[in-house]
């Protein structure tokens, strides 16, 4: 066959059955799209207002399904729009398949339209290097299907995450000999599960069946892994504590008598006290980062040691780099989990756990957690607290429907209150902590499963960044629901500022007019794109709000306006985080003293 090097692409991506490429057109891309143009039977072409948003969207597919989309892009601007995206995805481990538009490679270096080359020729793809599992850079057609079979080996094994080629736009319209087979895509990767060790399973059954205070931490590592059932049977057969990272939440159901929520800053106090206070450790595909172990500080989230950790991850480079480990096991989580299970129940029988004292331990925790929450779950006041709309939508969507959430006390408290019991349910921005991201992710998650309901729950802050996205939806009639809680600016940033430096010391955080609350009519906005809308204001009003955007069956925003003081503007914060204040520097030297003055005692 004779093909361009962008028929080269639209005939891989329909053998690895891509279903959407997401982009916008450019004069960097012509040749690119044209080829889409041409596939169009094959893959569907979804045009977003803003290239980030792109990014965003394969992203939210990816973390719906478990399959990765394509973005393309111009050259120049329109690429470089897309590195908040592709951090993101990067930070979080989600396979995204990105096509950059480059200079003419007989151009390179000449300063063509959008070209940045003072430091090296058609230099953009240096910028993608620290946000992308690996860049390809194209000089000739001929490269198009080893570097295709390569990408899509490169993002779906091992660690995941994105992956860019640079096409540059002569190489687009290259045309050249390949074989009818192409890369044969699917076949230029492995296909098995990466098992661990034999001897440190071993090591690890032998720790966990002697545990008298085991704790399985479930991390985003199980559910890209699919290793639900394994962290189950493993729980239940030990009659284990389960606690979730944000990524990992929903892998476990959160009303099981062996779940004890989350560990970690902005968290809850029953996974605090349950990890702080375990004998073995098993975590499973988490980074121990700085939210999830309180910054580190020994006894809050964490006491490793004398906790002995079990460490499970597919990236070696995450055994033992924020806490030591007494078995660190490199391997896929379902393979690896599977086999410890297996050697569990050769070493000891299934326990009774269902009332045994460690069980009730968690119940009577977690029943204390839940008791906290309902002051604000149950407030009828106005403006509507944050708890009672988190509330609200928790009971009108159904289990299966999913949430997608991003940055600030939205997210915090969505974490810590609304349960969920199938996996993938909850899905959230994770370790970059991107504004923007949840109603593009939540657009691609309906596209993933568009038979399930949709809602994005964000801030107004976060909405705004991305809120052109609605006239996406809106076009390609993507019926996701945006449940935006308008608390008029960054209030978590405004809560922060106060916590660290005292009441009225907020500043630069809230949407003001001469010291007057200024915000737009969301509602009304959405419906000048012509999505269905309502503005909300008593707590009443949220659940059949949303069940008519859901029934509404187009692109829906349901605008709540909550309450904007500290105390009621978000969620509770039962561990440390280090954040500098002045004499913080002091007061931490001083602290440090005084715990290794008790450490000698």
């Amino acid at each position: 066959m004779r093909l361009t090097g962008s028929e080269i692409i639209t005939e891989i991506l329909a053998q690895e059955k891509v279903p959407y490429v997401i982009g916008i057109s450019g004069h960097g891309n012509l040749a690119l799209v044209d080829a889409f143009r041409r596939a169009r039977d094959r893959m569907r072409l979804i045009m977003p207002r803003h290239e980030q948003a792109a990014v965003h969207i394969a992203d939210g597919y990816f973390r719906a399904k478990g399959s990765p989309l394509a973005v393309f892009t111009s050259i120049g601007p329109g690429a470089t729009n897309t590195a908040i995206g592709l951090a993101t995805a990067y930070v979080d481990s989600i396979p995204v398949l990105q096509f950059v538009g480059e200079t003419h490679v007989h151009m390179r270096g000449t300063g063509v339209l959008q070209e940045i080359e003072r430091q090296r020729w058609s230099d953009l793809p240096a910028m993608f290097e620290p946000v992308a599992k690996r860049v390809w850079r194209i000089d000739n057609a001929s490269q198009v299907p080893r570097a295709m079979g390569q990408a899509f080996n490169t993002m779906l094994t091992g660690r995941p995450g994105p992956v860019v080629l640079t096409l540059p736009m002569d190489v687009q319209a290259q045309t050249i000999d390949v074989e009818p087979a192409l890369a044969d895509s699917p076949r230029r990767r492995p296909h098995n599960r990466i098992n661990g060790d034999a001897a440190a399973l071993d090591a690890a059954a032998a720790l966990l069946i002697h545990a008298r205070r085991p704790v399985i931490v479930v991390g985003g590592g199980v559910i890209l892994s699919g290793a639900e059932a394994e962290v189950r049977a493993l729980a239940e057969h030990l009659g284990a504590c389960v606690v979730t990272s944000m990524q990992g939440k929903s892998a476990f159901p959160e009303d099981h008598p062996l779940y004890a929520w989350h560990m970690g800053t902005n968290a809850t106090t029953c996974g605090n006290a349950m990890t702080a206070n375990a004998d073995v450790l098993i975590a499973v595909g988490m980074r121990f980062a700085d939210k999830a172990t309180c910054s580190y500080k020994p006894g809050e989230s964490f006491s490793i040691p004398p906790t002995k950790l079990i460490h499970i991850d597919i990236d070696p480079y995450e055994i033992g780099k924020n806490y030591p480990v007494e078995v660190g096991i490199v391997g896929d989580a379902q393979a690896v989990l599977a086999s410890l299970v297996e050697r569990v129940r050769a070493l000891t029988p299934a326990r009774d756990w269902a009332a045994a004292p460690y069980t009730n331990e968690i119940r009577a925790r977690v029943s204390a957690w839940l008791a906290s929450l309902r002051p604000l779950n149950e407030s009828s006041q106005t403006p509507v607290t944050m708890g009672r709309a988190i509330a609200e939508v928790r009971r009108v969507l159904p289990m299966n429907g999913m949430v997608l959430t991003s940055s600030g006390n939205v997210q915090a408290q969505l974490y810590q209150e609304m349960p969920f019991s199938e996996p993938r349910t909850y899905i959230s921005a994770g370790g970059f902590s991107t504004m923007g991201w949840a109603y593009p992710a939540a657009m691609g998650a309906k596209l993933a499963a568009p038979e399930r309901p949709v809602v994005a729950m964000v801030g107004d802050g976060d909405f705004l960044m991305t809120f052109q996205e609605i006239a996406t939806a809106v076009q390609y009639g993507i019926p996701v629901v945006a449940i935006v809680l308008n608390n008029q600016g960054w209030q978590a940033i405004r809560d922060l500022q106060e916590i660290a430096y005292g009441e009225g010391a907020a500043y630069g955080s809230m949407f003001e007019q001469e010291q007057e609350p200024i915000t737009p009519h969301l509602a009304d906005a959405a419906r000048a794109f012509g999505a269905h809308a309502a503005r909300v204001t008593h707590p009443d009003e949220i659940g059949p709000a949303l069940q008519a955007a859901l029934a509404s069956e187009a692109p829906a925003v349901v605008e709540i306006m909550v309450d904007t003081q500290r105390g009621t503007s978000g969620g509770q914060a039962p561990g440390w985080w280090d954040v500098p204040v002045p004499g913080y520097y002091a007061d931490r030297r001083a602290r440090y003293d005084q715990e290794k003055s008790e450490e000698r005692i």
